[in-house]
C-alpha cells in the first residue's frame, strides 16, 4: 500500500500530497513529527530502527518519528505510530517544531517541517520488530556525550535534534514535569 506525505510550505501550509518515497527521492519538504517518550528518571526512549526499513535502517532515534497521513492531526498521528511502533500508549503534548534538511542514505533526502511532541510512561515497549529492532532508555546528557563520540550510531534527523533543540528539549521536559 502507498503512503503519501503532506507537501507544506515553511509556515505548514498545506500545498499537497505526494507519495512517500517519491518526496524523499525528490526532497520536497513535507509534514513530519517526532515523538519523545520519557520515563520518571528523566530518561528518553530511544528505539534502533530496524534493518528493513528503507532508510535509516539499525540506527537510533528518537521513541517514534512518521509522517501524518492526509487529514490526520498531528497527536492523533503521533499517538497512532507510538502504538503501532513501540506498542504503547501515553498522553502527548506538542512541544515545538522546527525544518531540517538531511541526506540519506540510499539516495534519499529527507526535508520536513517536524512537530516534535513529548510524553512520559514508565510502561515496557513492545516492539513492532518491522518497525524497531531494540530499545533502551538514555538521560539527555548521556544521549548528548554517545552522539558526539558514535554519530553514525543516530539518525541524521535525531543528531539535529539533539544537537541544535537540545535547551528547547530540557526546557520543555521541566515545564511538563512541573505541570503534573
Amino acid at each position: 500500500m502507498l503512503e503519501y506525505v503532506i507537501l507544506v510550505d515553511e509556515k505548514d501550509n498545506e500545498i499537497g500530497q505526494m507519495e512517500k518515497l517519491n518526496a524523499h527521492q525528490k526532497g520536497l519538504l513535507h509534514r513530519a513529527f517526532s515523538v519523545m517518550i520519557f520515563n520518571s528518571n528523566n530518561q528518553l526512549l530511544l528505539q534502533k530502527r530496524a534493518y528493513n526499513k528503507y532508510h535509516s535502517g539499525g540506527l537510533w532515534t528518537n521513541t517514534t518519528c512518521s509522517h501524518p497521513r492526509p487529514g490526520e492531526m498531528i497527536l492523533e498521528a503521533g499517538l497512532r505510530r507510538l502504538n503501532e511502533e513501540m506498542g504503547m500508549t501515553c498522553e502527548l503534548t506538542q512541544a515545538f517544531s522546527f525544518i531540517y534538511k538531511a541526506d540519506l542514505d540510499k539516495g534519499l533526502t529527507e526535508y520536513e517541517l517536524d512537530h516534535v511532541m513529548i510524553g512520559f510512561s514508565d510502561e515496557t515497549p513492545h516492539l513492532n520488530l518491522e518497525e524497531a529492532n531494540a530499545f533502551k532508555w538514555m538521560s539527555l546528557n548521556e544521549l548528548q556525550l554517545d552522539i558526539i563520540e558514535h554519530p553514525d550510531n543516530y539518525t541524521e534527523w535525531f543528531k539535529i535534534l539533539i544537537d541544535q533543540y537540545f535547551d528547547t528539549i530540557q526546557h520543555h521536559l521541566k515545564y511538563e514535569i512541573s505541570q503534573s
